[in-house]
């Protein structure tokens, strides 16, 4: 009888355990999301400061050389575009009455599927506030403008410190193991870190790729506020499946405001550099960096926002590819040393070495 209540009392503790951890988990869900970043970046930069490190420069070095240049093509673009898009800004919105009335003469005029275009465009061109309205919330801009820099800096901070500490935690880890189980616990980590950090250098540059391609495609054609169209088509890319369709039907709906044929010539380049980013730019530059159909992509996309709030949908992505690597590994038995790493900009290891 004393055995059964101290059974009964261990799995007691062992379930208010396992409660309470969840709840410290969801409760600091934002913190574990900054982490992971953390992580994503490290994997993202290692091969750069390992091969930095074998031309004999310290890792160090090699970080600071990294992060300076990320701070230098950033201010580069800034540099670039931020003027530009300061007088498309500035235009749109000394134009914003002129616009609006045109965007409602047009609406009248037209029918179908265009008219609900447009009757929709201007009545969220109605909802802009005003500079009364922009001034006063300055202070609340300001202080979500403090946390998301703070947000960046940990995530940074988190990222140099995971390129020294990842082989010692991985040795922690490993030796806590049955001696069997040490070497599959070891390639499975590393096999996650190369796609994660694969996926994070693809997508970079399939960013730049497609909102330096748009943009001038965009000013090509004629299309009003081209530079701006073309950075957000090339920003929500990160946001998986959604961002692209956002992107067109904003193009759209902005060529809509001129003439229905600029609109076409819109959707036409939109659909052309979609077609070419799916069957000749993402297969030569992540290739099979996540392993994911686009079905499960979108399904770990919605997953993740309805979970842990629209911020998370960055980490979807790469969240969902640990979870498929860990299930081919664990369930389907798959050896993750006989799987081949997947290389973007920088060679692995081996391959270096060779």
């Amino acid at each position: 009888m004393g055995q059964t209540a101290r059974k009964a009392a261990v799995a007691a503790l062992v379930v208010v355990g396992v409660v309470v951890l969840a709840l410290a988990l969801w409760k600091l869900r934002l913190v574990i999301g900054l982490l992971f970043a953390g992580f994503i970046l490290s994997a993202a930069i290692r091969p750069g400061i390992e091969a930095l490190q074998r031309h004999r420069v310290p890792r160090p070095v090699g970080l600071l050389l990294q992060y300076a240049l990320f701070a230098g093509l950033i201010a580069l673009a800034l540099w670039f575009a931020v003027p530009r898009a300061l007088d498309q800004v500035s235009g749109a919105v000394e134009n914003l009455p002129q616009t609006r009335h045109a965007i409602g003469v047009e609406a009248k005029q037209s029918s179908g599927i265009k008219q609900e275009v447009l009757l929709s465009l201007q009545r969220r061109l109605k909802e802009v506030p005003s500079g009364h309205s922009v001034f006063s919330t300055a202070k609340t801009i300001g202080v979500t403008a403090f946390e998301v820099g703070v947000g960046i800096f940990f995530v940074l901070a988190v990222a140099g410190y995971w390129i020294f500490e990842r082989e010692r935690a991985m040795n922690v880890v490993t030796e806590l193991l049955p001696r069997p189980k040490r070497k599959v616990v070891r390639d499975t980590w590393l096999l996650i870190d190369l796609k994660l950090g694969a996926f994070v250098r693809g997508l970079t540059l399939i960013v730049v790729i497609v909102a330096t391609t748009l943009s001038l495609l965009f000013w090509a054609i004629g299309l009003p506020y081209w530079l701006l169209i073309g950075c957000f088509a090339g920003l929500v890319e990160i946001v998986p499946v959604v961002g692209p369709f956002a992107a067109g039907a904003l193009a759209v709906g902005v060529g809509l405001t001129q003439s229905t044929h600029l609109a076409v010539l819109a959707l036409a380049v939109v659909l052309a550099v979609r077609l070419a980013q799916d069957y000749v730019v993402n297969p030569r530059v992540i290739g099979s960096a996540v392993g994911m159909s686009p079905l499960l992509v979108l399904f770990s996309a919605s997953a993740v926002v309805f979970l842990f709030g629209g911020f998370a949908v960055l980490l979807a992505v790469p969240l969902a590819s640990v979870v498929v690597t860990l299930v081919d590994v664990a369930v389907r038995n798959k050896n993750p040393a006989e799987e081949e790493p997947p290389t973007v900009l920088f060679p692995t290891a081996k391959e270096a070495e060779n």
